[in-house]
């Protein structure tokens, strides 16, 4: 369960920073001259930006830090496990999706997680984006934000990657597959 709180013992914060620290050198192509010293200045900064990230690591998101362009101040942190975070597979698209559902409700939906856990769900081309840096979801899929025009027909969209190329699906958004959780990013 999350703490409430939002606030990390000196324990968690100093094992988080480690997790972090040792992924971030392993895979300097997602974010290449930068310093894990400002990194680590920043996030020692923003407690809760760290219990967010806490929560993406806690869920199985693998978080990295991965440079995107159009951000001249700032870094963003990117789940980057290789496969749809375990701790959040087995659940709809939204909150109506959610409530929608008479019968074998899932416990959660992604857009509800993303909120508790204050980052964003992964739009398409930021998922596009990800795929840059590695083969991710090559055996699970993971629900993008989906457009208002489709979510307003009762549908959502998702992707993952199959045959070396990123593709879209759409499904019910009320549905939900053991294989398919989402992507959350989270900038600092």
């Amino acid at each position: 369960m999350a703490d409430t709180t939002k606030n990390l013992s000196i324990e968690q914060q100093e094992e988080l920073l480690t997790t972090l620290r040792i992924r971030f050198e392993k895979n300097v192509l997602r974010h290449p001259g930068l310093d894990w010293a400002i990194v680590h200045k920043a996030l020692l900064t923003k407690p809760d930006k760290l219990w967010s990230i806490y929560e993406m690591e806690r869920t199985g998101g693998e978080p990295d830090v991965v440079i995107e362009q159009h951000i001249k101040d700032g870094f963003t942190f990117y789940d980057c496990a290789p496969e749809s975070p375990k701790g959040r597979r087995s659940i709809c698209y939204d909150h109506p999706a959610l409530h929608a559902r008479k019968e074998n409700k899932p416990d959660n939906s992604a857009l509800n997680m993303a909120e508790a856990m204050e980052v964003e769900i992964l739009t398409e081309e930021q998922y596009r984006y990800l795929q840059e840096f590695g083969n991710f979801d090559t055996k699970t899929s993971s629900w993008v934000k989906t457009p208002d025009k489709i979510r307003a027909l009762g549908g959502a969209i998702f992707c993952d990657r199959r045959y070396n190329m990123v593709f879209v699906y759409h499904n019910g958004a009320e549905s939900y597959y053991a294989a398919r959780g989402f992507r959350g990013r989270l900038s600092l």
